[in-house]
């Protein structure tokens, strides 16, 4: 089984939108070979609880006016570290930088396919505040210097 062309579209939506809000290193899963639940992940990041929220808020906002949908489930709003938006068919993490690195759900889906996303959520990936290490994994935000505080 593949991700439906609804679950793609709802991606790409909320891909966008994120983008849009600048979060950085979004990124797409197709998990629906291992998940009966859901189709797809998008996880999407940012370096403070504010901007957290805003993304979700985007993604909540633009799914709605474009495709007339709501989530079914949202959690983590008060903290703003770790926001998911579930919408049955995709599953959306807006995730602190600091939360993404621990629990490193990119590594954890790594062996999922990746699914196709908007050229601004792709460059998302090559913001100056998204670090990752060799394997892709999202490190530590940048610190005062422009440079992950992680490596050395």
């Amino acid at each position: 089984m593949t991700v439906t062309d609804h679950s793609q579209q709802l991606i790409t939506v909320a891909a966008q939108a994120a983008a849009d809000k600048l979060a950085h290193n979004i990124v797409a899963f197709d998990v629906s070979e291992v998940l009966s639940i859901t189709d797809a992940f998008l996880i999407a990041s940012a370096n403070n609880d504010r901007q957290v929220r805003s993304i979700a808020e985007e993604i909540e906002d633009q799914l709605r006016e474009q495709l007339d949908i709501k989530p079914v489930r949202r959690e983590g709003e008060r903290d703003g570290r770790w926001i998911l938006l579930d919408y049955l068919d995709i599953v959306v993490h807006v995730q602190h930088s600091e939360e993404r690195s621990f629990y490193s759900l990119d590594r954890l889906w790594k062996d999922c396919p990746e699914l196709p996303l908007p050229e601004d959520a792709l460059a998302s990936r090559n913001r100056p505040d998204a670090f990752t290490d060799e394997a892709g994994n999202v490190v530590a935000p940048a610190d005062d210097f422009g440079k992950p505080e992680d490596l050395h």
